[in-house]
């Protein structure tokens, strides 16, 4: 093999190395900053992954505010409440300022840890009206009012997004 080609054949080989290394970067990457959407029942029966329930793993939780279960101490602002799915019901603790749409039976997309049986929420994002709700949420939570005999508000309001 002549010197021109071996340096060609070096050049292609670090080449490819570079890529290589770079794509796995990258990919390692996107991975950490991953966060799925969860409901609580995924979550409490296990279909959410070990990493989620012994909080390891970053994720997103969905559902609606339970009725009646918001509480803030007064001159903290710590909140407490529970996410409801249909099928089961999570604590979450908050520290912050809430979302000036947040209330109790309204969607409600958090996102956190679980630290012995509590979600510890890092934000907390409230949707913007009455019939909008992300398509993940809307989905799980359907399958939840099929199972419960519920009728399902949600699929009306995908109806009415613009597509």
């Amino acid at each position: 093999m002549n010197p021109t080609r071996r340096r060609r054949l070096w050049f292609v080989l670090a080449l490819v190395l570079a890529a290589g290394v770079s794509t796995t970067l990258v990919a390692m990457a996107l991975q950490r900053n991953i966060a799925y959407l969860y409901t609580p029942a995924e979550i409490l029966d296990g279909r959410a992954g070990a990493p989620v329930a012994s909080g390891e793993a970053r994720f997103r939780l969905g559902g609606m505010v339970a009725e009646g279960s918001f509480e803030r101490p007064s001159g903290s602002l710590e909140s407490r409440f529970l996410v409801s799915d249909g099928d089961a019901v999570l604590p979450v603790l908050y520290t912050g300022l809430l979302p000036d749409l947040f209330r109790e039976n309204q969607a409600v997309v958090a996102t956190g840890r679980m630290r012995d049986g509590v979600f510890m929420a890092e934000e907390v994002l409230a949707k913007h009206d009455e019939t909008y709700m992300p398509k993940e949420l809307a989905d799980k939570m359907g399958v939840a009012h099929q199972k419960h005999g519920i009728d399902d508000a949600a699929d009306g309001a995908r109806q009415d997004m613009p597509r």
